[in-house]
């Protein structure tokens, strides 16, 4: 474990937000690894047990329907294409530099 991520536990990204592109943050430790929140501080509050069940009741009963709505959204929708292309920038290679030729 490094030490960043002791005293982090997030990452920032770009979201949306009624349309408009905002600030947001992805947890990388703690009950929320890999959500996408508002505030940082949000990745290690406790969990609402009430509303987590209500959301994966919801999940299991529309599930589908909600997957076919974001992807079309994602698809064509200015902002998320915009945020496609911030948020790629950000990742890094996963190319390690043994694996390049050596010229002689």
């Amino acid at each position: 474990m490094l030490v960043n991520e002791v005293t982090e536990g997030y990452v920032q990204i770009w979201g949306r937000n009624k349309g408009k592109t905002v600030r947001k943050y992805r947890c990388t430790s703690g009950t929320r690894k890999g959500r996408i929140v508002a505030k940082p501080t949000t990745c290690s509050s406790p969990i609402n047990t009430t509303s987590r069940r209500t959301l994966k009741l919801t999940k299991a009963k529309s599930g589908a329907k909600m997957k076919a709505k974001s992807r079309i959204t994602k698809r064509t929708n200015p902002a998320s294409r915009r945020l496609k292309r911030l948020n790629t920038g950000r990742r890094k290679t996963s190319t390690p530099s043994s694996t390049r030729r050596k010229k002689i």
